[in-house]
């Protein structure tokens, strides 16, 4: 389907330009990619509270906890595959064991990172923030929910993980949408089977939800922005009226949003789930487009998915 598609990335850009003037203490670094993750916004309005710290993003994350010690709040950007992978330690045992009050806001999460390849392509970056305490995991949809993460984040006291698309996203959200750290978002109501996703590839569950209508199934679809902590109570309460339920995501099928709402449900209310992602595999080389439709995380994939559960 055809729509206008915009930058999160420059959604995130311009908060951050927002957010540093209306407070002085919000301070923000970069390995090297400002350009690409488009904090270079925030280094021209603000170049006396902008830090490159070069491809270090270990000594950036430890350097980072140091500024937020002086009472500073830190966003920290590079590539999630960088963020997450090459500085989980200086993370997890410098930030977040001290519960330091840093923001890592990494980009280009996913296989829809596209021509980079698998090196670039973190499959692996929900699974790796979500499972160290004290951390907050968001995972925005569109500009406006990207915006509102950001602003989220520099209110709240405590290490945050947001993850950015590299791609354009069309919204899926109007102007009255206001983030709620404990509350996921229903979509759309329905009783047949439950579709529960974020990030990019929650436009794709609605498209795939009206394919299903003109099947005469009715989809309930699920916004769950926050994977940690993540909101039970809507996922129970969706799983006892559908009895069905299916997760989509643009990352690993293991230890991501599909393992999560499974911990959900095992605990509380075991149904079948059924989680799309890239199932224990790297990514490759290809346009976006083509990847999102080699890993079944298109619409038009996960409608063929459904139907074939549903049969």
């Amino acid at each position: 389907m055809t729509r206008e598609c915009k930058s999160v990335r420059n959604a995130y850009g311009r908060t951050l330009v927002e957010l540093g003037k209306n407070n002085k203490n919000i301070v923000v670094m970069d390995a090297d990619l400002s350009c690409s993750t488009q904090t270079q916004m925030f280094a021209k309005e603000y170049p006396e509270r902008f830090f490159n710290a070069g491809i270090a993003e270990q000594d950036m994350m430890t350097t980072a906890a140091g500024l937020a010690c002086t009472g500073k709040i830190p966003f920290v950007s590079t590539f999630a595959m960088f963020a997450t992978g090459r500085a989980w330690e200086q993370i997890r045992n410098t930030i977040c064991y001290s519960n330091l009050n840093v923001k890592i806001a990494a980009t280009h999460g996913g296989i829809t990172v596209g021509e980079d390849g698998a090196s670039h392509q973190a499959l692996e970056d929900i699974a790796l923030m979500r499972n160290i305490p004290n951390m907050i995991v968001i995972v925005p949809a569109d500009e406006k929910e990207t915006e509102e993460a950001a602003k989220f984040a520099a209110n709240y006291y405590g290490p945050v993980y947001i993850r950015i698309a590299r791609t354009n996203l069309p919204d899926v959200y109007d102007n009255s949408y206001k983030f709620n750290i404990e509350k996921a978002i229903i979509m759309q109501e329905g009783n047949d089977i439950t579709i529960i996703s974020n990030g990019e590839t929650l436009v794709e569950c609605l498209d795939c939800a009206k394919m299903l209508k003109e099947k005469g199934i009715n989809a309930e679809v699920i916004s769950i922005p926050v994977v940690k902590p993540i909101d039970k109570d809507t996922i129970i309460n969706s799983a006892k009226k559908t009895k069905r339920v299916i997760t989509v995501e643009n990352h690993s099928v293991i230890g991501g949003l599909g393992s999560a709402v499974c911990e959900v449900l095992s605990e509380n209310y075991p149904v079948q789930v059924t989680r799309i992602g890239t199932n224990d595999v790297f990514g490759q080389s290809g346009t976006a487009k083509e990847l999102m439709a080699y890993y079944g995380l298109n619409a038009e994939k996960i409608f063929e998915k459904i139907i074939g559960l549903l049969k």
